[in-house]
């Protein structure tokens, strides 16, 4: 069975959403793929009783951390525990259906030159609609990209495997090996820009990265940081900044910390403080605060290995 059937490993984060995360096993537990491992990383949930996900399903190997080192850290204490010849990292709030994980395996498989692949996913609440079927590469000037069919009805549009600039951090499945040759997530993330980062790696390390048309997941989306908060402004601003610090160089580096400094950044936070929303604001200015203080810190290049 282990030939035709390789261990999965199974790493989901949970922080505040024992329920939530208990949807996701529940739903795992229906899939047809009979060899994996589901490990649970509590972030040290301060809200809701996170033990229960262990009651509820004794099988699972459930981490509880006693302080939340972020969502990056969390699926590196899940990728150390790994046994599986692939790891799959899942959000808590996603539901599969039960024929999903065999097409990933499938591709991984036949074709060694891979070093992630994603599932074509889909909105849970308007599951006729997607939310990513690859990506298109980042404008290391603008640092924008595009979910390639996002809120596309999906009508077998995007029906094909591709090779795709980035793998989605709510979905991704990726070789053992490839993780003992590019390591673990950068820790300085904490919350976001650590998927896109660690893809960023495994194609430097001469890997590509699919999209599989063929398998998808059911996507909650925004659970845990809500749709428009201070918390994900100030990391998604924080930690763009600090991506570009780790993949972008030389003049084009240059041009882009100017573009975000000087345009971006003070356009959208302009735009807060006229609706009256001074704390969304206040969390632009806090990103860049963040980065000018950690200017020289070597951390910031770390990258952990297994």
């Amino acid at each position: 069975m282990s030939k035709q059937f390789p261990l999965v490993s199974i790493i989901t984060v949970n922080y505040n959403q024992a329920e939530v995360s208990c949807a996701l096993i529940e739903s795992l537990n229906k899939i047809t793929y009979p060899n994996f491992e589901v490990i649970v990383i509590d972030n040290a949930s301060p809200e809701d009783d996170a033990t229960l996900i262990k009651q509820r399903y004794p099988n699972i190997i459930f981490i509880q951390n006693p302080i939340n080192y972020g969502f990056a850290a969390g699926n590196n204490f899940g990728l150390m525990r790994a046994r599986g010849k692939y790891v799959l990292l899942l959000n808590n709030d996603i539901e599969v259906p039960a024929n999903f994980m065999e097409p990933l395996v499938e591709k991984l498989e036949k074709n060694p030159h891979i070093g992630a692949v994603s599932p074509k996913i889909k909105f849970y609440y308007q599951p006729d609609t997607i939310q990513y079927a690859g990506y298109t590469p980042i404008n290391y000037i603008t640092m924008r990209n595009t979910a390639i069919g996002y809120w596309q009805k999906d009508k077998g549009q995007y029906d094909e495997d591709r090779e795709t600039a980035y793998a989605h951090g709510a979905a991704m499945m990726v070789p053992m090996e490839v993780v003992k040759k590019v390591g673990l997530m950068s820790y300085i993330f904490f919350l976001y820009y650590e998927e896109a980062d660690w893809c960023a790696r495994i194609k430097s390390a001469g890997y590509q990265i699919w999209f599989v048309h063929n398998s998808y997941v059911l996507h909650k989306e925004s659970v845990s940081t809500g749709r428009l908060s201070a918390l994900k402004i100030y990391y998604q601003n924080r930690n763009r900044i600090v991506f570009m610090r780790r993949n972008v160089k030389g003049k084009t580096f240059i041009l882009g910390l100017l573009y975000q400094l000087f345009v971006a950044i003070p356009k959208n936070a302009f735009q807060f403080l006229f609706k009256g929303k001074p704390k969304l604001f206040y969390a632009y200015y806090q990103a860049i605060g963040w980065n000018i203080k950690h200017l020289f810190d070597a951390e910031i290049h770390e990258n952990p290995q297994l």
